[in-house]
């Protein structure tokens, strides 16, 4: 059994597709929609990354895909799996170098003790979704 995954940005589209589960991070903890799943809407946490798992033929992801996001929400209804985020990318199609790069020069910024903006958080999401394990 699989669900319909549509995952939108202010700009458009960024992945739409069926798949068989999607494990998403939200303020309540992690979440995993398999199909059947009862309807549910959530916050998604900030610089976290979604995982669709399975996808149906046509993408170019084998056994799963990893997507970086900054915030939004996720709502569940009728085996419909709808990702709302304000930023997001594919991990495949993450430039690791550049995004490095913006990293560090946002630690290098950052007080000792202070706690991670939203860029630092995405920052890290986006190579977390490429593939690396910080």
């Amino acid at each position: 059994m699989t669900v319909q995954v549509e995952l939108v940005v202010p700009d458009g589209q960024v992945w739409s597709g069926n798949a068989r589960m999607v494990i998403a991070k939200t303020l309540d903890g992690d979440i995993g929609i398999l199909g059947s799943h009862p309807p549910v809407l959530g916050i998604l946490a900030e610089g976290s990354v979604v995982e669709i798992l399975d996808p149906e033929e046509g993408s170019s992801a084998q056994g799963g895909m990893r997507i970086a996001v900054r915030s939004g929400f996720l709502s569940v209804h009728d085996d419909r799996v709808s990702i709302l985020a304000r930023d997001a990318e594919i991990g495949s199609q993450v430039d690791r170098a550049t995004v490095q790069s913006r990293l560090d020069a946002a630690l290098g910024e950052m007080g000792p003790g202070e706690e991670e903006p939203a860029e630092v958080k995405y920052s890290r999401a986006l190579l977390r979704a490429a593939g690396d394990r910080s």
